[in-house]
């Protein structure tokens, strides 16, 4: 009998086993209700998430600190939670109405309350995708605060370095430094991080403010010594999920009640039986598309093309943002401000009250008045699907049935490219759902040859759905895009929403059949590329160019 050859796991595969641990570890911690994530009930998290080595978290396996991808997480998790013991995630169960103030991370639309020195509660009304990302995010910051505590503990007794004697001194004596104190704590830092003096002044740089100058201090110091008092005093840090949470998550709470409140703006306005185009898009470019051009005449003139746009993605512009919004909520447009609890802001465009004498679009006639469109800022991962469906199902009053008219559902997105780079644009002909063999082709109403002739690279392709873009590593991608798979690109929600889209054509009979489908994405970064993910920042300018082409593609359909 011939001996079976035993063949070696590559990288790819390792690393797709790893994700998959991971999601089913955080599955199995949510259903706990609590653990450690540096205690045994953390062990596969943590394991996990050093065999993916995701491109994100960069240096993660390595002894040195990793200051960008520790840049990207906190810059996502709430101000103070590297000094919190106790991190407890939680539903929308009234701490807006309390005296706690609301802490907003800047890159991320979510409440969070410091309830006291020791404990800091975040609210979780997006979903799964949401407790992936933070769960994922909290491993990270966790095991980065185990390295600095390796490197300045020198035995059990608590007997530290003198490099962080200094920083213990600077942080809790809030010591205001001089440019020549700073450097030398600086410079201190970089024994502790195992980093360069320049690559610390970038990351102290990056984290400084008008209001707290010493922030990346305080993190650095608190960080490890959060992880000194677990070693050696037993204080381990701690994750709970409130039950609340528990029992309301996948139910579509939220999702429910910001669709009914839509439903009723189109009710009170008339608008619920006319043709809807829903685009799921940021809240400016279909806005400014629109109404630029008629509320700001001048400046239309003298910028032509997508000058007139790059002008308003200045952040010094905000009395032209003032004056477009003025004039928009005078011609047709009704914006609602989200309380559900989604964090997804909409506007409703009726676009027979729209003066089209001055803009690039044309509309055809239309016997059974102009399309109404609906523009939802964008879901995030699982909270696609709950949104989207709740949103095509009919309007319900009295006991009867309202079919929404819907003729066309776009989404337009940001999205890692692989193949290409920042800025340049990806239409899928299909979605993959990572992990598993779900997979959702469609035709797409937008081609690659009409983003063509904008200055940047188009490209088509099948993308892939994933967790998180926190858990993306170049071997896996590297197999996605070089296997028959042929991946173009990778983000979040693309799945859930076709997922929603189909069931709600093809199955439930929410909306018709032939509802045209439009996917197209741009570049936010090439995880395959080093220097070129997420954690090395934003579009900035350059993503001005293929926002406003999807968007004069997709409103030109619709017209």
């Amino acid at each position: 009998m011939t001996q079976t050859k035993h063949k070696e796991r590559t990288r790819a595969q390792e690393s797709t086993n790893a994700i998959e641990r991971l999601y089913i570890s955080m599955r199995h911690l949510f259903s706990r209700g609590f653990y450690k994530p540096m205690g045994i009930s953390g062990e596969t998290l943590r394991k996990s998430l050093l065999l993916l080595r995701p491109e994100i978290y960069g240096s993660i396996a390595e002894d040195r600190i990793e200051l960008n991808g520790l840049t990207y997480v906190i810059e996502r998790l709430p101000d103070g939670i590297e000094e919190c013991q106790f991190i407890n995630l939680t539903s929308d169960e009234g701490y807006g109405n309390s005296h706690f103030k609301v802490i907003i991370p800047s890159k991320r639309r979510r409440n969070c309350y410091r309830i006291d020195k020791n404990q800091m509660n975040i609210e979780i009304t997006r979903g799964r995708s949401e407790i992936y990302d933070i769960l994922t995010h909290l491993t990270f910051l966790f095991i980065e605060s185990h390295k600095i505590k390796e490197r300045v503990l020198l035995n059990s007794d608590e007997s530290t370095t003198r490099e962080w004697e200094h920083l213990q001194e600077v942080v809790l004596e809030h010591k205001s430094l001089t440019e020549e104190e700073r450097e030398i704590t600086i410079a201190h830092l970089g024994n502790i991080l195992g980093r360069t003096y320049e690559e610390v002044i970038a990351a102290y740089n990056s984290f400084s403010s008008e209001e707290n100058p010493d922030r990346f201090l305080q993190i650095i110091y608190w960080l490890g010594k959060l992880a000194i008092n677990e070693t050696c005093h037993q204080k381990k840090r701690t994750v709970t999920f409130s039950s609340v949470l528990s029992d309301s998550i996948g139910h579509h709470i939220y999702g429910e009640i910001w669709a009914n409140n839509i439903k009723n703006i189109l009710k009170e306005n008339g608008l619920l039986e006319r043709p809807i185009h829903i685009i799921s898009a940021n809240m400016h470019s279909v806005l400014n598309s629109i109404y630029a051009p008629n509320a700001l005449p001048e400046e239309a003139k003298r910028h032509s093309g997508f000058e007139l746009f790059q002008l308003l993605s200045d952040e010094g512009n905000e009395q032209m943002h003032k004056k477009i919004k003025e004039y928009a909520s005078k011609n047709g447009l009704v914006y609602i401000k989200d309380t559900s609890g989604t964090n997804i802001n909409v506007q409703i465009i009726d676009t027979d009250k729209i003066d089209f004498d001055n803009i690039s679009f044309q509309r055809k006639n239309t016997n059974d008045g102009g399309p109404v469109i609906i523009v939802m800022d964008y879901a995030f991962g699982e909270q696609a699907y709950e949104t989207m469906d709740e949103l095509l199902k009919p309007y319900k009053e009295n006991g009867t049935k309202t079919h929404l008219n819907v003729d066309s559902i776009s989404i337009m997105g940001k999205a890692g490219i692989l193949e290409g780079g920042k800025g340049d644009i990806m239409i899928p002909s299909s979605h993959i759902f990572e992990g598993t063999a779900d997979n959702y082709p469609f035709k797409n109403e937008l081609l690659k040859e009409d983003l063509e002739g904008f200055g940047v690279q188009s490209f088509d392709g099948a993308m892939v759905t994933v967790l998180g873009t926190s858990l993306q590593n170049r071997d896996l991608l590297k197999f996605f895009h070089d296997s028959t798979w042929n991946v173009i690109g990778l983000e979040m929600e693309g799945a859930h929403y076709q997922k929603a889209i189909q069931s709600a054509s093809r199955i439930r009979g929410n909306i018709s059949e032939n509802v045209k489908v439009r996917y197209a994405y741009y570049a936010s970064d090439n995880p395959l590329e080093t220097g070129a993910t997420l954690a090395s920042g934003g579009l900035g300018m350059t993503g001005v160019v293929p926002t406003y082409a999807i968007t004069q593609k997709i409103l030109e359909q619709i017209f």
